[in-house]
């Protein structure tokens, strides 16, 4: 199944980011907006199989941060935001993510992928 689920509503950015984890050998399911991520984590063999979530920030519809409080209601599976807006920790208080700043590099995701799958 699915290893990493990758969430962006920007399309470029989305294929790009699944070709670079793709690359480095990770198992990658993509979804453009948190409601397709949810409705796909409906299914308990994605959720059995998911080690990591990588979502943007700023997003049509439920927002990174909205999408992680809906999360952390069924699963504690590790997440990874990636914005540009620094300021974005603050709505994720207490939701137990981690972050990466935009723009980010291809060996920097890599690097942070490894790092919380290695510590899971």
């Amino acid at each position: 199944m699915c290893e990493i689920l990758l969430i962006d509503d920007d399309p470029t950015q989305l294929r790009l980011r699944e070709a670079v984890l793709r690359e480095a050998g990770f198992t990658v399911g993509t979804a453009e907006t948190a409601s397709q991520a949810l409705k796909a984590l409906g299914h308990p063999e994605l959720r059995k199989a998911l080690g990591l979530i990588i979502t943007d920030h700023v997003m049509p519809g439920p927002s990174g941060a909205a999408f992680a409080r809906k999360l952390r209601r069924f699963s504690g599976v590790p997440v990874i935001v990636i914005s540009g807006m620094l300021e974005a920790e603050e709505e994720y208080e207490g939701l137990d993510v981690g972050f990466i700043a935009k723009p980010c590099l291809p060996e920097d995701l890599i690097r942070h992928v490894r790092k919380v799958l290695r510590s899971n």
